[in-house]
């Protein structure tokens, strides 16, 4: 059962009449212990849509169901208990602790003072430990890596004990180890907590090793949604943006630039790592690979590269003179 699902529903902006849909047709389901990546260009309405999956704006048209039912009817506070959001601005409130802000994820389960029991306290602490910063408590946000502030308000949201987490470009300003970290932290919550967790990213190819699903949306505004492999499968990836010079490679599992080719040759080669090393500096030189090439390329070694016309490489860029 989806814990969160729209019918027809249309997102967009604007007020009142004037009001405009960014992505329409929407009927998406999202489920508990599944991790789900929502995927698109800059400006194709991925925030648009997270704004309004989390309450914070009304869709244009059609419902929004949590737990089967209408968002509408829910309060805010019970909204809370709800749908955790992770927001994609850089993290302030240097002056507290790490414990301190994790803590205040308990919002919505304390009074009016908000009062800290002995419960929220345990629930603190085990937040701590399910994102590995216990170590990092009582120290200050301000003296954080990126990288560990990130996990500390992935912490904060799973204070609220929620059984949906939004994250909107969580990866956002980490470097490679940490936005693999990241991912990997938030694909384990949803296995392992049973959370419905639902990302925007440009990480492409974490979101395709981590996902369970992929929600696309093209350069058209369409939205194509399905289990990674069948995304993959279907081409989608390949409208997404809008620029020829861009193609997505199902066996890199991410996109690559489409540079011109002077030519293309068939490539023997054993060492698979050898392999995948050659056909990048092969195309960065504008010699695609091609089993039907008349030229066969023998790679025994990066400094051991003959061709079938006699040929010996000495220098990659060397190749593209074969067909001058």
């Amino acid at each position: 059962m989806a814990i969160l699902e729209t019918h027809n529903m249309a997102v967009g902006y604007g007020q009142g009449k004037r009001r405009k849909a960014l992505i329409a047709n929407l009927n998406l389901a999202l489920e508990q212990g599944s991790m789900v990546a929502l995927l698109g260009m800059n400006g194709a309405g991925k925030s648009t849509l997270i704004r309004a999956l989390t309450c914070d704006t009304q869709p244009i048209e059609g419902e929004l169901l949590i737990n089967g039912n209408n968002a509408t009817t829910i309060s805010k506070k019970e909204i809370s208990r709800l749908i955790a959001l992770v927001a994609t601005e850089r993290i302030m409130g240097g002056g507290f602790t790490i414990w301190e802000l994790v803590a205040l994820g308990r919002h919505p389960h304390t009074g009016l003072l908000g009062r800290l029991s002995s419960h929220d306290r345990e629930v603190v602490d085990k937040c701590l430990d399910d994102v590995g910063i216990t170590h990092l408590a009582h120290q200050h946000v301000a003296s954080l890596s990126d990288g560990e502030r990130q996990k500390a308000m992935i912490a904060k949201a799973l204070a609220q004990q929620t059984p949906i987490i939004v994250l909107d470009e969580p990866t956002a300003f980490l470097d490679v180890a940490s936005r693999i970290e990241c991912m990997r932290l938030l694909h384990k919550l949803a296995r392992e907590q049973s959370k419905a967790v639902l990302l925007s990213s440009h990480d492409i190819s974490q979101s395709l090793l981590l996902a369970d699903e992929l929600w696309v949306i093209t350069r058209e505004r369409n939205l194509i949604t399905g289990t990674t492999e069948q995304v993959v499968m279907s081409g989608a990836m390949n409208k997404v943006f809008d620029n020829a010079s861009i193609v997505f490679n199902s066996n890199l599992c991410d996109y690559e630039a489409q540079l011109p080719v002077v030519g293309s040759v068939k490539l023997s080669c054993n060492d698979l790592r050898l392999r995948r090393c050659m056909v990048n500096a092969l195309l960065r030189n504008g010699v695609a690979i091609n089993e039907d090439s008349h030229i066969t390329l023998r790679v025994n070694d990066i400094n051991d590269i003959t061709t079938s016309t006699g040929h010996i490489i000495h220098n990659i860029k060397d190749i593209a003179t074969l067909f001058q």
